[in-house]
């Protein structure tokens, strides 16, 4: 019954449901478009719907607005937000900018709008490398992930100034973990989320964004496979992979504020048309020179 109301009111409001991986399995299969932070911004950016549902965190609906100014984005539990991207703020950054007047700003998109506007240019995980491999003889300040940083530096060989934020649910994991699991299950390929400390990149087969991570399973010869990130991604790789089998490397690691989008709350979403997330104009224009610089 839910499911067919959401749906009834989708094409009342000509809305469209973004969903991340790591939303609830539930609000996956009900979404037109289900992906990580990068392939949902270039699918807001793209969309012709005048509404916008987005199942995910705070800054994830901030960035679809910021593209998308003309149409409504809700995200239905406003309170849905990002431990990481409260761990800088624009005061922090702008004293960091003060410390290092000629370094160029690598902002992880998991931040807020405010943030965004005082970067120069934004990164998902899925190309973070890419963007600061560009930056040949520049300084480069990453924010606000240390961990993500530290993989990055790591693998282009720059130097970079780090911010001491980080992802509560990736830092938890400990290599004794990703040991255990393994001594299970020894066949199995290690994939984790570069947001993990060194220690559990040390240990891994592969290094994927939550998007890098599904291509790496689908197209692996091997069959058992260890995860590193946030849960919720394995209920979408076992639609994609039955016959593959999947063991994450901590059964708890489960982001409460992904979880905070039900069924429930996106009907009443679109019920109610709230809660809308919109961004002042002046911080949007700003932040969208550094999304669209991403998104290219």
């Amino acid at each position: 019954m839910i499911i067919e109301e959401i749906e009834r009111l989708k094409k009342e409001r000509d809305a469209v449901i973004l969903a991340h991986n790591y939303t609830r399995p539930e609000v996956q299969d009900i979404a037109d478009f289900v992906g990580d932070s990068l392939e949902l911004s270039r699918t807001a950016s793209k969309l012709n719907a005048k509404t916008i549902v987005f199942c995910g965190v705070h800054f994830m609906a901030e960035t679809a607005y910021i593209l998308s100014p003309n149409r409504t984005v809700l995200l239905p539990d406003f309170f849905a937000g990002c431990p990481m991207a409260d761990m800088i703020n624009k005061t922090q950054l702008l004293r960091l900018k003060s410390e290092h007047p000629d370094a160029k700003v690598v902002c992880y998109v998991n931040s807020s709008a405010e943030v965004k506007a005082e970067s120069d240019i934004c990164c998902t995980s899925a190309n973070a490398v890419d963007i600061v491999s560009r930056f040949k003889d520049e300084e480069v300040i990453f924010i606000p992930d240390k961990y993500l940083g530290s993989y990055v530096s790591r693998v282009t060989g720059k130097p970079l100034i780090l911010w001491e934020g980080y992802c509560p649910i990736h830092a938890s994991m400990k290599p004794e973990d990703v040991l255990k699991v393994k001594n299970e299950h020894p066949e199995a390929k290690v994939v984790v989320h570069p947001e993990c400390p060194p220690g559990i990149i040390d240990l891994a087969d592969a290094v994927k964004s939550t998007s890098g991570m599904l291509r790496f399973v689908k197209e692996s010869d091997a069959e058992e496979f260890i995860i590193g990130t946030e849960v919720g991604i394995i209920h979408r790789m076992k639609k994609e992979n039955p016959n593959k089998r999947f063991y994450p490397v901590r059964e708890n690691s489960i982001c409460i504020n992904m979880k905070k989008i039900t069924l429930d709350k996106i009907l009443m979403a679109l019920e109610k048309n709230e809660p809308q997330v919109k961004v002042p104009e002046d911080i949007r224009v700003r932040a969208l020179k550094a999304i669209e610089l991403m998104i290219k």
